[in-house]
């Protein structure tokens, strides 16, 4: 079955349950109550996992409980009118507690919740100020006998997680104000919540570096003349790493820049998993050898557990995030040099990171909020009614409050392995909620001057040099790309109506359905970014500079294009969907269509970062081998296109203005 009409055959199924339920209720009414099971928290993933055991009962877990939203039809429906530009409305953000009013859940609601978890012995660690979420903790063993489940622990997706192994049920005593009020349960299922960066490279092993000699300063600066021949002749050597001037130039911002409009006065976000303990100073070190404005007092501030709170360091990958978070703070700062930025850790790849977001939303930390990572795909059997129906919630709340929320659309294309798998075809979620924007990646060529030269969509195959050829035939290998295509648990939202091709919005069916990415910036490793960090090498620990790219890179500079264009606007742009489809083929972006010839380029790097031994690639950029294509108009590798320069500012506030 089609996953869009899977879903649609699971809606009727759900409202089929729920109507026999009810009528089995009102049949047995003077029966003995039996214990209520909380909808949709069976986990549906287990059956591609691995038992490992029961978790230990003295082990703590920390989960949340979320609650309901008051008419979240009127918000959305709200959203629509003040988020549309030629509404009279818009640009009418709620203030944080106008939210609360108007859609949050009711207060005897929220207490009647947190009273019962507390009678049932769980600690409340913490209540989010719309109500909408309650951070608790307790012991497997509570868990297990509030809920009557059993917890065990499985290997899943590469890591060892703890999950519910049946439903989980309300005691029967418990009130149905509780019961009505909840929403879901999270936490106690971590297989649903696995995020993973978006990276190409999630941040570099000790010893290894990135962007090597022979490599050029910018785009076509050396021609690999003592490599073969590709398409006809010789190729050029990928850049080192662009570095801020460049992006800044190639996207029109130097002049705004120089003029004072760096983005201050807007503050941005960046979410992650963990803290790397040297960012201040390496970005501060990378500000100085790049003559970027250092970060002044108070500029840059971290929201973090406490050191002792951090948990499933070694199945997240614990450092590797480190790498993660150089490249957003480093990024957004090369790309709004003035405004304020705030690291929020989340204590784990897991839940730890979803409260560290909706956290990050709920107190309206920034303006801005820029997150690299996601979940890889967005079925509902991997994901989870509840963990849906939280980020619904809370991307909602984002939009209405005037918060600008970018997620990276992720970096594997379609997720086909270059078209070779097409039942696997799917989109990266949490990129695909219709209130944040997703955002792609592209391959970008900066020349001598700061000066855009060309933009392709990324979609990188390799043929590495082997005997003195290079192998396979070029392109040769599909490697990785920006993540795109079409969604099967969202409508189409108003704003991609008539702009959107039907054969991209309806490829799983009849019905139209929301797409990514809505843009894009680059995110081609080989066109990428120059970071420095602290790392540790085989002579010694240091700052080091490295080339790294990914949809991680093109969240964090579409971050700081939109802090940069608060500014220019004197008010934040908010939930700016509508804005970007309203500049599709006009002069304000870049309308990315794939190469009329092949454009490829010659990738160094070591062998193994000890010895000095040099490999060596052939990146064909755009390759056009899997469902998603680089077209004239909206399309799902690239959205609306690029920003393209000092136009995309001045139409994008004109529009912000037209009321």
């Amino acid at each position: 079955m089609p996953p869009s009409l899977k879903r649609r055959a699971m809606a009727c199924l759900v409202a089929g349950v729920t109507a026999v339920a009810v009528t089995s209720i009102a049949r047995t009414a003077s029966a003995s109550p039996s214990p209520r099971a909380v909808p949709d928290s069976a986990p549906r993933w287990t059956g591609d996992a691995r038992v490992l055991g029961n978790t230990s009962a003295d082990q703590r877990v920390d989960f949340g409980v979320l609650l309901k939203m008051r008419d979240q039809a009127g918000a959305v429906a709200t959203l629509q009118n003040i988020s549309d530009p030629n509404s009279p409305d818009y640009g009418k953000w709620l203030t944080s507690g106008g939210f609360t009013a108007n859609y949050g859940p009711a207060k005897p609601d929220v207490a009647a919740v947190r009273n019962w978890l507390g009678a049932q012995g769980f600690t409340l660690r913490k209540t989010l100020p719309s109500g909408l979420y309650v951070e608790v903790s307790g012991t497997v063993a509570q868990v297990q006998k509030v809920f009557k489940t059993t917890v065990k622990n499985y290997s899943y997706r590469g890591q060892t997680v703890h999950s519910n192994s049946s439903a989980l049920s309300f005691p029967s005593s418990t009130p149905a104000s509780v019961i009505n009020a909840v929403g879901g349960i999270l936490g106690v299922d971590q297989g649903a919540q696995i995020h993973t960066t978006a990276d190409t490279l999630p941040g570099p092993p000790p010893g290894n570096r990135y962007g090597v000699q022979p490599c050029s300063d910018y785009y076509g600066q050396k021609i690999a003349t003592d490599k073969p021949k590709a398409y006809g002749k010789h190729q050029p050597y990928a850049v080192c790493g662009y570095v801020p001037q460049q992006y800044q130039a190639a996207y029109g911002e130097s002049g705004l820049i120089a003029a004072g409009i760096d983005g201050r006065g807007v503050t941005v976000a960046i979410t992650d998993a963990f803290a790397a303990p040297t960012i201040y100073q390496d970005a501060q070190k990378y500000n100085q050898v790049h003559h970027q404005p250092a970060f002044k007092p108070g500029q840059f501030s971290q929201i973090t557990p406490p050191a002792d709170g951090y948990s499933n360091i070694e199945d997240c990958g614990g450092n590797g995030w480190y790498g993660e978070e150089t490249l957003d703070v480093e990024a957004v700062h090369a790309m709004a040099p003035g405004a304020k930025v705030v690291y929020v850790g989340g204590s784990d790849c897991l839940a730890g990171l979803d409260e560290a977001w909706a956290e990050t939303i709920d107190n309206h930390v920034a303006d801005v909020i820029t997150n690299s990572w996601g979940n890889g795909t967005d079925n509902i059997d991997d994901l989870g009614p509840d963990v849906i129906a939280f980020y619904n919630q809370f991307s909602l709340e984002a939009a209405l409050t005037g918060i600008t929320v970018n997620f990276s659309s992720g970096d594997s294309g379609d997720e086909t392995s270059g078209g070779t798998d097409l039942a696997s075809k799917t989109v990266d979620f949490p990129a695909d909620l219709p209130y944040v924007t997703g955002i792609g990646g592209t391959s970008v060529g900066i020349g001598k001057r700061g000066n855009w030269l060309w933009e392709a969509g990324w979609q990188t195959a390799y043929a590495p040099l082997t005997n003195g050829a290079w192998t396979p035939t070029p392109p040769g290998t599909y490697a990785s790309g920006g993540g795109g295509g079409t969604s099967v648990i969202y409508d189409q939202p108003f704003y991609q109506k008539g702009k959107v091709p039907s054969s991209i919005s309806k490829y799983f069916g009849s019905t139209p359905m929301r797409t990514v990415p809505d843009i894009s910036m680059p995110g081609d490793a080989n066109t990428g970014f120059l970071v420095g960090e602290t790392q540790e090498f085989s002579d010694g620990t240091y700052w080091d500079q490295y080339r790294i790219g990914g949809t991680s890179l093109s969240s964090p500079l579409m971050a700081g294009v939109i802090a940069v264009a608060d500014q220019l606007a004197h008010k934040s742009l908010g939930f700016v969907n509508p804005l970007y489809y309203q500049l599709l083929q006009t002069p304000a972006v870049h309308d990315i269509v794939a190469p009329t010839s092949p454009i490829a380029q010659v990738r160094t790097e070591y062998t193994n970062g000890v010895d000095g031994a040099i490999d060596y690639k052939l990146q064909t950029v755009d390759v056009q081998s899997s469902t998603i294509r680089s077209t004239k108009g909206y399309d799902a590798e690239t959205g609306v296109g690029s920003p393209a320069g000092l136009p995309f500012f001045v139409r994008l506030v004109a529009a912000a203005h037209r009321r």
